[in-house]
């Protein structure tokens, strides 16, 4: 009689440990490089309670000026002097058919400051300017009137 092998056990579930553990990699890679995607300088904007939604500002060609606490002025992610803002924005505004210029400044920035850099924006020959703000937060409170209904029914 011939010696005939056994042959063990078939596993009948995939093993997902290391498809996990990939997984989880990429996922760490993605939360750490996301941050640093972003168009233009992070700034606490202005808080409003009715404003206008302007999708443009998140198109990739849009021109976003920010303005920071400290009066900083950046051009995109690029940070930049007053003076020059307006040759910039003319170079970038040369081959555009919408001369639409978006204008985000943080809220606690100098009215002064900000009122300057528009006049410079202005004065590139920009058609609209749109002022990024942020919509207040509605606090449900006591008082407060339940979604959908006008308040006193």
């Amino acid at each position: 009689m011939a010696y005939k092998p056994q042959v063990g056990a078939t596993m009948s579930a995939p093993n997902v440990i290391p498809m996990a553990d990939i997984m989880l990699v990429l996922l760490i890679i993605f939360m750490v490089v996301t941050p640093m995607l972003q168009k233009t300088h992070q700034v606490d904007l202005a808080s409003v309670s009715d404003p206008r939604d302007m999708k443009d500002a998140d198109k990739d060609d849009a021109i976003v000026v920010a303005i920071t606490r400290d009066g900083s002025i950046y051009l995109g992610n690029t940070k930049t002097k007053k003076e020059e803002i307006t040759g910039q924005i003319k170079d970038q505004l040369a081959n555009k058919l919408d001369k639409t210029v978006y204008v985000k400044s943080d809220a606690r920035a100098k009215y002064g400051d900000v009122v300057a850099v528009v006049d410079e924006i202005r004065s590139a020959g920009v058609d609209s300017l749109g002022l990024l703000t942020e919509k207040t937060k509605a606090l449900a409170g006591p008082g407060a009137a339940p979604a959908g209904k006008p308040a006193g029914d």
